[in-house]
């Protein structure tokens, strides 16, 4: 089958989040058998318009807007010509797509506006919603949007029930959505290999994320008091050099001061994708305490390094991690109970060996990107199989 992924912001060729979602959805699609090609808005003018990666996956780079990065909330305006460029490179190349799958809601707008002409199918992908909310100026919400694009393409993936919920609340019909898991790369991310140094006489408790409100970054730093003698390390955020001026990174140091556990509270700044397994390996849980979030990779890449996971009942937490597994879940936003889980773990050994076995066993049998492919694959063979029905049902219909 020939899939076109569009993902306006997210290229394979970048680093870490959905980049790297993209970069290994396609390469488990193209191992199975598919041809791949995706569509990324070119943002270095001195980037190759095609790009041939190794596992046969063609990176086409669609010059709509400048040539720069722009943050993923202002690409709405270039969606017009990123949808105008695809639909002539559809109608005047050599390769048409089966079908096309939107990563992001802006990628969407621009697949379902280019594949109408030809009758390709969309499925999209969300990997985040926006928060539902009212623009005075009368005009369309991103929640607006996204309840548009829900009903407008053939089928919505979504990453967990959590997101499935938010996605029904804002109008999406139950009948278009599947519920898919991101996977995770169990070769990249494993136990072997080397790790960061450290203390060996302070467990360490590791969190992963932006610095922002949401992730609970400020929660784990309170939680950090029922904790005596271990340290917790935050890796996240802008890099190194720029934390001083984070209004996020100052904010949980002043936590951190007034709380008395700045002495065992690190703040790394973001590190390349490929150094996180080094960083997993160094813990000895990890921490994922997000009040709002449909998915959190962390928790996996965490799970396939054979790292148990505190997590809070939110979002996909609740299906990646089985409380009392492969690790513990508590309320959002209870600081006591989050510290009390951290303690109870951080104080047994056999226990966290008994969930980081559990949680090695579960990511690879249960989230490898091969198995998350062929159910992806799955989806496209129901769309294009609808659309195709569609077509000879309407033909007959005219004859």
């Amino acid at each position: 089958m020939r899939i076109a992924m569009i993902s306006e912001h997210a290229s394979p060729l970048g680093d870490g989040g959905q980049h790297t979602h993209v970069a290994d959805l396609s390469a488990a699609l193209a191992e199975l058998g598919h041809e791949v090609r995706v569509y990324t808005r070119r943002d270095d003018p001195a980037t190759d318009d095609v790009v041939l990666l190794p596992s046969g996956i063609r990176v086409v780079h669609v010059a709509a807007g400048p040539a720069t990065f722009v943050p993923p909330d202002l690409l709405l305006p270039h969606m017009g010509e990123f949808a105008r460029l695809l639909e002539h490179e559809w109608r005047t190349g050599d390769w048409q797509p089966d079908v096309a799958h939107a990563h992001f809601w802006t990628s969407g707008l621009a697949a379902v506006t280019a594949a109408r002409g030809f009758g390709i199918p969309v499925v999209q992908s969300f990997h985040e919603l926006g928060l539902p909310s009212v623009d005075k100026s009368g005009k369309p919400s991103r929640s607006g949007y996204e309840r548009a694009l829900g009903r407008a393409v053939d089928r919505v993936v979504a990453q967990s029930q959590d997101e499935v919920s938010g996605l029904v609340r804002i109008g999406v019909p139950r009948s278009r959505l599947t519920v898919v898991p991101a996977g995770v790369d169990s070769v990249r991310f494993s136990p072997d290999g080397p790790a960061v140094e450290r203390d060996p006489e302070r467990p360490r408790i590791l969190s992963v994320g932006k610095l922002v409100e949401r992730k609970g970054f400020g929660d784990v730093v309170q939680a950090m008091r029922y904790v005596p003698g271990a340290e917790v390390v935050v890796v996240g955020g802008p890099p190194a050099d720029q934390l001083k001026a984070d209004e996020g990174a100052v904010k949980l140091r002043a936590l951190a001061e007034r709380l008395q556990v700045a002495d065992r509270f690190k703040l790394v700044g973001r590190v390349p994708a490929r150094d996180m397994p080094r960083w997993y390996r160094s813990a000895d849980l990890l921490v994922a305490a997000p009040w709002q979030e449909q998915f959190e990779p962390s928790a996996l890449e965490a799970m396939a390094c054979g790292v148990p996971v505190i997590g809070t009942t939110v979002g996909g937490l609740t299906e990646t991690v089985v409380d009392g597994l492969t690790g513990d879940l508590v309320p959002p936003r209870d600081p006591r109970a989050l510290g009390g889980a951290l303690r109870r773990l951080v104080n047994d050994k056999v226990r966290r060996f008994a969930y980081g076995t559990a949680a090695l066993d579960r990511a690879r049998q249960a989230y490898s990107w091969r198995r998350v492919a062929a159910q992806i694959g799955s989806v496209y063979s129901a769309v294009t199989g609808l659309r195709r029905g569609t077509t000879s049902t309407t033909e007959a219909t005219v004859a």
